[in-house]
C-alpha cells in the first residue's frame, strides 16, 4: 500500500475490496472480455464496479433502487444497470443471456 495513501481511503480496500477481489481472481475474472454482474450498489457493489472496470470487464449493476443508476453509470462507470423490481427489464435481460460468462458478486 502506498505510504501516501491515507488510512481512511485505504480501509475499504482491506474489507470490501478483498471480499470482491478474491472471487474475481479465483474464477479468472481479471481479464478483458468477460462480464461482471453486481447485485446491489453498497460497499461491495462499489468495489465490484471499480475492480471490474480496472480489469476491462463489462460491468452490470443489478439493484432495486432506480435512483442509483446515475451513480453506477456516470460516477463509477458501470456499463449497464438493471432494476430488479422492473419486470420488463428483467425479461429483456433473461437469466440465460446474462449468465453466460458472468460472475456475480
Amino acid at each position: 500500500m502506498p505510504t501516501n495513501l491515507p488510512l481512511d481511503r485505504a480501509a475499504p480496500l482491506l474489507c470490501a475490496g478483498i471480499t470482491v477481489y478474491s472471487p474475481m481472481k479465483h474464477y479468472g475474472f481479471t481479464g478483458c472480455g468477460k462480464k461482471l454482474g453486481g447485485v446491489g450498489l453498497g460497499g461491495l457493489g462499489h468495489m465490484a464496479v471499480k475492480f471490474g472496470n480496472a480489469f476491462g470487464l463489462h460491468v452490470t449493476v443489478i439493484s432495486t433502487s432506480p435512483s442509483k443508476e446515475k451513480a453506477a453509470k456516470e460516477i463509477l462507470g458501470a456499463d449497464a444497470f438493471i432494476v430488479s423490481t422492473d419486470e420488463k427489464q428483467m425479461q429483456v435481460h433473461s437469466f440465460h443471456d446474462f449468465y453466460h460468462d458472468t460472475i456475480k458478486v
